[in-house]
């Protein structure tokens, strides 16, 4: 799609780049009955979606790369099918769904309190903090997220801001597409999310049987390293590196892009090799 041509094209020199409109995303949002999506549906498909790729280049394995929510996806594949599986590498990087949405919410709450914005104050109080059940799923927790990420496009230390996705100018969407590029949180997320929050990477997937790498940026307020750095420490793996992005948010791919392809070129290619 456009946001990671632009970003990671160089990747192309080495890869067949494969970007996967999830199920209820995209291309792929009318591809089941969105009431009926589950993690492990996702687990399944995606795992699906491993064999075809494998099968259609020859390849014995490939290198999965997840951010933010598809991090916790790719984690959750690896473990149930390690040997598909060069390397898997997490950005963003997404570990317990509940503690991270009440980081959102308390640092968004603070920050409200901070700029004497008493409307937000009075909103997020209004919400209270999470988990939430309700049909609005997406809208509650936007009025928290939506914070974060004005905060990081104005952070002087994140190069380009939080990097709005582009993907919704790809060439290979419609319409029609576009249209569910914009639905998809309103109906796919109402729908997942609140199955989510009582994952917890560190408690489910405590040890992998692939090389591990996190690519993580330093001033990510969206999914905090704190909780990735607690899940690094106690992960078992073959191998595993963590790599701060020092200029980075919650996508160091699009603030960082020369720096992420050396990383996976130089770093997880060089060190995952078939």
């Amino acid at each position: 799609m456009t946001t990671a041509r632009y970003a990671l094209a160089g990747l192309e020199d080495r890869f067949v780049v494969v970007q996967w409109d999830q199920t209820g995303s995209g291309k792929s949002f009318d591809a089941v009955d969105r009431a009926t999506l589950t993690p492990e549906r996702y687990v399944a498909d995606g795992l699906a979606l491993v064999q075809y790729l494998r099968q259609r280049f020859g390849q014995p394995k490939i290198y999965l790369v997840g951010e933010s929510w598809g991090s916790a996806l790719g984690v959750w594949m690896a473990q149930r099918d390690p040997q598909q599986f060069y390397a898997v590498v997490g950005t963003g990087q997404m570990v317990s769904f509940l503690e991270t949405d009440l980081f959102d919410y308390h640092f968004a709450l603070n920050l409200a309190q901070q700029r004497g914005d008493t409307a937000k104050v009075s909103q997020l109080e209004a919400q209270g903090p999470p988990p939430y059940y309700d049909a609005n799923v997406t809208w509650t927790q936007t009025n928290n997220l939506l914070y974060g990420f004005a905060y990081m496009d104005s952070d002087p230390n994140i190069v380009g801001g939080f990097n709005t996705p582009r993907d919704i100018l790809s060439p290979e969407y419609g319409l029609y597409d576009k249209v569910n590029w914009v639905r998809r949180p309103l109906d796919t997320l109402n729908v997942m999310y609140q199955q989510l929050w009582d994952r917890d990477l560190r408690q489910e997937a405590p040890r992998l049987e692939v090389p591990v790498y996190f690519l993580i940026g330093r001033h990510d307020v969206n999914a905090p390293p704190a909780l990735a750095e607690d899940y690094y420490r106690l992960l078992q793996a073959p191998h595993k590196e963590w790599i701060w992005f020092e200029q980075s948010g919650h996508t160091p791919w699009t603030s960082e892009p020369a720096k992420f392809v050396d990383v996976l070129v130089n770093r997880v290619l060089a060190g995952a090799k078939p």
